[in-house]
């Protein structure tokens, strides 16, 4: 399917988005800036383009600020090559990677004395990231489950954990189905508990309120006073989590 790429100016810079059809009942547009600096504006079906744009550039200076924050960033951030010394994360934590190879060892990750460390038939960049990427996948399956059986005892209108899947992402944290479904993103596992805590929570209060609205915000209070502050923090290290 083709993109839709709608644009306007903010001062003499051109900001491009790609237009996507909003599923929630909610006539507002709401907008995303992702790590790679592309931006979504999600509309109502019925919302003419005009609109859109007109929506959009009202959010022109925090959607330029936010582009600028990633640019920097991205600037900053030189692509992995897994290869000893490298930092990699683990639950909020900053970890060095070492790699061993030894052809008689059998392939295994593990977190010893503040280091990563990976066993391998041979150092090759591919290997070692299948391996890390498998480590990190049965890692969040363990801890989502764990903060799971946490988180729900803040909303009583979960009775019970709900069935969730991992995968890797790489523009959204986590979503929530209709029937409570949770798809939550691999590379979260890499982020503190309380950031884990903050998406899990968030998607839970989808189920209750299905588009941010102003009570869906009420909501995020009631069971994450300080989400706010904990999402700055998510924001911040999106890019080392995400590359």
């Amino acid at each position: 399917m083709t993109k839709k790429l709608l644009s306007f100016y903010y001062g003499d810079e051109a900001i491009v988005f790609e237009r996507k059809d909003k599923q929630q009942s909610s006539p507002k547009v709401s907008i995303k800036v992702h790590s790679d600096c592309t931006v979504q504006v999600y509309a109502p079906k019925d919302v003419s383009d005009k609109d859109v744009v007109e929506a959009a550039k009202k959010r022109g200076q925090w959607i330029n600020r936010k582009l600028n924050e990633f640019k920097k960033l991205n600037e900053e951030h030189s692509p992995r090559e897994y290869i000893s010394g490298e930092s990699h994360f683990y639950l909020g934590r900053r970890y060095m990677l070492k790699v061993h190879a030894d052809k008689k060892q059998t392939s295994t990750v593990r977190l010893f004395r503040g280091t990563l460390e990976i066993y391998c038939k041979e150092k090759s960049a591919e290997t070692v990231k299948a391996l890390l990427d498998d480590w990190y996948k049965d890692k969040a399956k363990q801890v989502f489950k764990d903060r799971l059986e946490k988180v729900v005892q803040k909303t009583p209108w979960v009775t019970e954990p709900p069935l969730f899947t991992v995968r890797t992402m790489k523009k959204q944290w986590g979503s929530c189905s209709p029937k409570g479904r949770l798809l939550l993103n691999t590379h979260l596992v890499k982020a503190s508990k309380e950031c884990i805590d903050y998406v899990i929570l968030h998607e839970l209060c989808h189920l209750v309120e299905h588009n941010h609205s102003k009570r869906f915000y009420k909501l995020m209070g009631q069971v994450m006073p300080e989400w706010q502050s904990i999402k700055k923090q998510l924001d911040r290290m999106v890019i080392r989590y995400f590359y």
